[in-house]
């Protein structure tokens, strides 16, 4: 019984025209539109659907404004899809759609939606990596890329209220796999179905540049390797979409945590769209950790955030198989280290 990954992702947005043309310059297939919604996909099957606020398609207000109100997790076999969803059932209210998914909000306020998937393979060849005394491309010349073009959904994040409760309904009801626990920020998740580091991530809402509330916050797209990083973010720029959060992102950079290489593209409906690439990625045999988030976090941009610059960062993680680090965060949620000097513009390099 597996969860394969993200099957879909619902917006509700203001400005349904603007909305449309920030995912084809962001570099995402069109599937369909009208004055109602904008549907494109990747190359997994996976769906980005944009539709206007007060859509009746829309589930119940979750949370106030605009974002991702709706996410569909992509089922193996409807044999997996019943008994998940009578897990649910036992405890939640279930509501069966006429396609045979079935929706069900979670405890934080997170419209979540269950479904047969047909996942697509995926292939992926980037280059070989060239180092002084290891050669792995001998007269080749390096692929010369166009645009960026994203192959999955890798993750959604959301602010919680508890992010650890957040996540053991996840782990309880769905059988997500904990992955590492940036302490008091929020945890990394993914289901049994892929092995990407994370799939979804929680971040605790009582952090200075939270709403504190439950909310949206950045969805993420794979890549090949950083060239395509690249390449989409100088395209973006170009097209009028600034990243007014660079000050906070140092622009194209790292994640220490999941070693990703990353640039957030500030969507028109709030919230950031994420190029990312060469994450990690892991099965069973994984361990999770619990790092300090100044740690986890640390960046090698060239505009690093003052809340993460010097040498002086000591070396902070633990090996977390018992989930020992979630207790001092049930109550309190307060991260380890100073977040005093934190500000909007470094919202995302938590």
């Amino acid at each position: 019984m597996s969860i394969l990954g993200i099957e879909a992702v619902v917006f509700a947005v203001k400005d349904l025209e603007k909305n449309t043309q920030f995912w084809i310059d962001f570099g995402l297939n069109s599937v369909s539109s009208d004055e109602t919604e904008s549907v494109f996909d990747v190359a997994t099957g996976s769906k980005l659907i944009v539709r206007k606020l007060g859509d009746d398609r829309l589930p119940a207000e979750s949370f106030p404004g605009e974002g991702v109100k709706l996410t569909y997790w992509g089922v193996d076999t409807q044999d997996s899809l019943d008994d998940y969803t009578s897990r649910l059932e036992a405890d939640f209210d279930v509501i069966r759609q006429d396609d045979g998914s079935v929706l069900c909000q979670a405890p934080d306020g997170q419209w979540i939606g269950l479904r047969v998937w047909d996942k697509k393979v995926v292939f992926s060849q980037p280059d070989a990596v060239n180092a002084p005394g290891n050669i792995k491309r001998l007269n080749l010349h390096r692929t010369w890329r166009h645009k960026a073009i994203p192959k999955t959904i890798n993750h959604v994040v959301f602010f919680s209220g508890d992010y650890v409760a957040s996540f053991e309904f996840y782990q309880k009801y769905l059988d997500f796999r904990y992955t590492d626990h940036s302490k008091g920020v929020g945890i990394f998740a993914r289901p049994d179905g892929t092995h990407e580091h994370h799939s979804i991530f929680w971040v605790n809402d009582q952090l200075p540049v939270a709403p504190g509330r439950f909310g949206f916050m950045h969805i993420a797209f794979g890549l090949d390797d950083i060239d395509e990083v690249m390449l989409g973010a100088n395209i973006m720029e170009k097209r009028g979409w600034t990243n007014t959060s660079n000050n906070s992102s140092g622009g194209i950079s790292r994640h220490r945590i999941s070693s990703a290489i990353y640039y957030y593209c500030d969507m028109p409906c709030g919230g950031e769209a994420e190029y990312h690439a060469d994450t990690d990625y892991v099965d069973d045999n994984w361990v999770p950790r619990a790092w300090d988030f100044k740690f986890g976090s640390l960046l090698w941009s060239h505009n690093t955030p003052p809340i993460f610059r010097g040498d002086d960062i000591p070396w902070d993680m633990e090996f977390d198989l018992d989930q020992k680090s979630f207790e001092p965060f049930r109550i309190s949620r307060k991260p380890t280290g100073d977040l005093s000097k934190i500000t909007e513009e470094d919202e995302h390099a938590l």
